[in-house]
């Protein structure tokens, strides 16, 4: 019986059988985790103005400094389509 052949990253840190594929339950985290990222961004870009205590400060330090909703909805679209990215290269099949 031939011993499977083990590939190595990080020098060794990171091991794997070659031609293993990416479990189903890590593929679906990174979606999960991309797309939490991505609301929290969106939910939370101009501070938490809501918040019983502290809500009115970061209102005044936003009027104070002037925040861009476009630089946020920029910063959003590089989310977006750095988590396409990451997404589409964990669903890929291995080429190994």
């Amino acid at each position: 019986m031939e011993k499977p052949k083990i590939k190595e990253y990080a020098e060794g840190w990171i091991t794997e059988r070659e031609g293993t594929e990416v479990p189903g339950f890590l593929k679906l985290a990174f979606i999960v985790i991309a797309t939490g990222a991505l609301a929290y961004l969106l939910i939370f870009m101009n501070g938490e103005v809501d918040h019983p205590d502290r809500g009115q400060l970061v209102r005044a330090f936003n009027a104070a400094t002037e925040t861009s909703a476009t630089m946020m909805y920029a910063v959003a679209a590089l989310v977006i389509v750095f988590g396409v990215i990451v997404v589409a290269f964990a669903l890929k099949k291995s080429h190994d």
